[in-house]
């Protein structure tokens, strides 16, 4: 039986260990570890997740949070290499594009252990924000990388990676799979649609520190919002760090806040509203799962094809975009009948790339 360490330690990447934890199970081929840095600390931003999807809790929690980007990288390394001390998986598998994914993913190759990327190939072509920087260091270093889309494919092959000492593989998109499987579920443990009431609903999340780090950016967005909510409510789950930047500069908000949500009221909230309002990565895709047009509240975004598609509009942090944007989404139908993140089936196909990678060493 094959062993892999997890390392997970934001909200997208237990959501997506809980679609591939379960697939890794079935198999009865592939023992796993699960381990939390704690970059995410709130219950309700991390730990109700667990309960939620049952998926096995962390065997490590290793509660890391909070300081710089180096700082916080740093700690998390010297405690996975400790862990290694009384562990000798064969693989190590990262997801996404944190500070958790990168310090795992030097762990690991410093370990000499073969490294996993999950979501590979993903690029805003930004190298001002941390995401992009992570991404591009852990697919650099990977040996299986499993890209959600063909765009990300291409990415790699662009950079060279036909050259490296590696294994490129278009999965899918496990967020798919994970929505897929808990949408069904969800209403049955959500009460977050009767929190905000009835009637028509705008979804928004601001969170990026691209935004929230830029006043001027901030305040844009927040007047946008503003504006919106008095033709269709807005309904905002705030992030912490958007909060305190708010209430540090007594910024105005004239629409629907309520506290950070657990996956299963936010697949609700997507099913139920009319459109997104995000800077989130994740968010844009899941809105696409559930059929919903998309803002993104970025000057780039990772997820081109949906852009080409004229699903999502790219509006920065400028309110007449935003507001215009808004008005399209309210006003036309969109075509949601093109198949861009594998239908489901990423996580099967990733347990079993893996076993074969393991049988072929």
């Amino acid at each position: 039986m094959l062993s892999i360490i997890t390392i997970i330690g934001a909200r997208p990447q237990i959501i997506k260990a809980a679609a591939l934890s379960r697939a890794f199970a079935q198999t009865g081929k592939i023992k796993e570890i699960i381990v939390h840095t704690g970059q995410h600390f709130d219950e309700n931003m991390s730990g109700v997740f667990f309960d939620q999807m049952k998926i096995p809790k962390p065997e490590y929690m290793l509660n890391i949070n909070g300081g710089g980007h180096g700082q916080m990288t740093g700690r998390m390394m010297i405690e996975l290499e400790n862990l290694l001390l009384n562990e000798n998986p064969d693989y190590i598998l990262v997801y996404g594009d944190t500070n958790t994914t990168l310090a795992g993913a030097l762990v690991a190759k410093k370990k000499h252990i073969k490294l996993i990327h999950v979501e590979a190939g993903l690029r805003s072509f930004n190298m001002q924000m941390p995401e992009e920087v992570n991404r591009i260091l852990t697919d650099r270093i990977s040996d299986l990388l499993f890209c959600p889309t063909i765009t990300a494919v291409e990415h790699l092959k662009q950079e060279g990676f036909n050259n490296f000492d590696n294994e490129v593989i278009w999965s899918g998109d496990v967020m798919q799979d994970a929505a897929m499987m808990f949408s069904d579920i969800a209403a049955d443990f959500s009460s977050v649609r009767a929190q905000i009431g009835t009637g028509d609903f705008v979804l928004t999340t601001v969170h990026r520190a691209e935004n929230t780090d830029h006043l001027n950016r901030l305040k844009a967005i927040l007047e946008a919002l503003n504006q919106l909510n008095k033709s269709i409510k807005v309904v905002c789950p705030l992030h912490p760090r958007t909060k305190h930047v708010i209430e540090e500069n007594d910024l105005k908000i004239d629409f629907t806040v309520i506290d950070p949500v657990g996956y299963l009221d936010m697949i609700e909230l997507l099913k139920g509203c009319t459109f997104v309002l995000t800077d989130s990565g994740g968010l844009q895709k899941e809105a696409y799962f559930f059929k919903k047009p998309c803002i993104t509240l970025r000057d780039e975004t990772e997820w081109t094809e949906l852009v080409e598609a004229g699903v999502n509009m790219l509006v920065g942090a400028d309110k007449s975009a935003i507001l215009n944007a808004a008005n399209t989404c309210a006003s036309k139908p969109f075509d949601f009948s093109q198949e861009f993140y594998g239908g489901g089936k990423a996580t099967n196909l990733i347990a079993q790339s893996i076993i074969s990678h393991f049988e072929g060493l």
